[in-house]
């Protein structure tokens, strides 16, 4: 999710960051997995994840409007970020939206 953030420099959806995740997790699309996975994806982003990101300064999270912006802090922990998804054989080239 912080990759798609940094790579798109842009807000986002809190949907097209849900179907990002599972497109991730799952190397499916959205429309292969069932709505209440989505679902639970969508209310664990916006319950958890997003907060806890917003509350270190990395992202802007508006959840009335359900929109992610990244700011200029992951800008700033985009190389180590990249390190990490590099050290790692098991993490997938995070997928685009």
């Amino acid at each position: 999710m912080l990759a798609v953030l940094t790579e798109e420099q842009r807000s986002l959806t809190l949907d097209d960051l849900a179907e990002t995740v599972h497109k991730y997790n799952h190397q499916a699309t959205s429309t292969e997995a069932p709505e209440d996975v989505i679902t639970k994806v969508r209310l664990s982003l916006h319950h958890i994840h997003l907060p806890k990101l917003a509350s270190g300064g990395v992202i802007n999270y508006d959840p009335e409007r359900q929109f992610v912006e990244p700011t200029e802090q992951l800008e700033q922990v985009q190389p180590t970020l990249s390190t990490i998804l590099g050290a790692d054989p098991s993490l997938n080239t995070p997928m685009e939206l």
